[in-house]
């Protein structure tokens, strides 16, 4: 056994097995039972085919577990672009969206000539503006529509050589034989 897997006690050993038990996230019960096999003097070798994991990953978990202790193996990750705007900022935005049209918030910068609807255009404008944010996936700005409760619409053909004029027409026309 190195001298640096001696430095660590059985309490803090039983610790690393409670922590496994109780733990129901995959990657974190991996690093668990790394860290504790590692400090119980297992080879670094079979370790790693046990938790398929590489040793330059083992030897982390060990630094940050001898650093910070048992939380030092718990995921410390935020997530993804959601964090970009706090809860406060995105109950604002959910307002905005549900209380003005593009067209009142952008004016001119409106994706949409009339700018009647939102568009995942608009959302890029609107939040570089307001909360200088900008994501990297038109997907992210889709589920943040999503969460403001917006539904994707697909958008209505509508044919350029179309006279409007003919379908007033055939729209009367129409009337006129239902009512008959």
């Amino acid at each position: 056994m190195s001298r640096k897997r001696k430095q660590i006690t059985s309490e803090q050993i039983q610790e690393l097995a409670n922590a496994y038990d109780r733990c129901c996230d995959g990657p974190t019960r991996t690093r668990y039972q790394a860290v504790r096999l590692y400090a119980q003097g297992y080879a670094a070798k079979d370790i790693l085919k046990i938790a398929r994991c590489s040793a330059k990953s083992l030897m982390n978990w060990w630094r940050s577990y001898r650093a910070q202790g048992v939380s030092g193996l718990e995921d410390q990750r935020n997530g993804g672009n959601h964090t970009k705007l706090t809860v406060e900022q995105r109950a604002e935005l959910r307002e905005l969206l549900h209380a003005y049209t593009p067209a009142q918030l952008l004016g001119s910068a409106s994706a949409i000539a009339d700018g009647q609807f939102w568009a995942v255009a608009d959302l890029v404008t609107l939040l570089m503006q307001r909360y200088q944010v900008q994501y990297s996936s038109p997907t992210s700005y889709r589920t943040l529509f999503k969460q403001c409760g917006f539904s994707y619409q697909r958008s209505q053909k509508v044919y350029r050589s179309r006279s409007e004029a003919k379908v007033a027409e055939f729209e009367e026309q129409l009337e006129k034989n239902c009512s008959t």
